[in-house]
């Protein structure tokens, strides 16, 4: 994998204010980053299942760190502090 392309890949539905909390941080970090779009069948979601454990979106996965989560909140979190100034004042 080259350096321009991205390490991050996220797993998203289409119109889900989760998934798009998730991209504003991305886009707000300047972090590159690639979308899988998942099945809207929550039982059909293996793929994420396999990566992250659970089967809810948004779920990352970080190749720079080996880092795989989901739920919006710790992603935001997780990205903030390893990318972000950490959001200490």
């Amino acid at each position: 994998m080259s350096d321009s392309d991205p390490h991050i890949t996220l797993y998203r539905l289409q119109a889900c204010p989760f998934c798009e909390r998730v991209v504003r941080v991305l886009d707000e970090l300047d972090l590159p980053y690639r979308s899988r779009f998942v099945e809207p069948m929550h039982a059909d979601r293996n793929v994420v299942k396999r990566v992250s454990g659970k089967r809810s979106v948004p779920a990352i996965v970080d190749e720079n760190t080996g880092a795989a989560m989901s739920e919006s909140a710790n992603i935001v979190e997780y990205l903030t502090k390893t990318y972000g100034d950490g959001g200490v004042a």
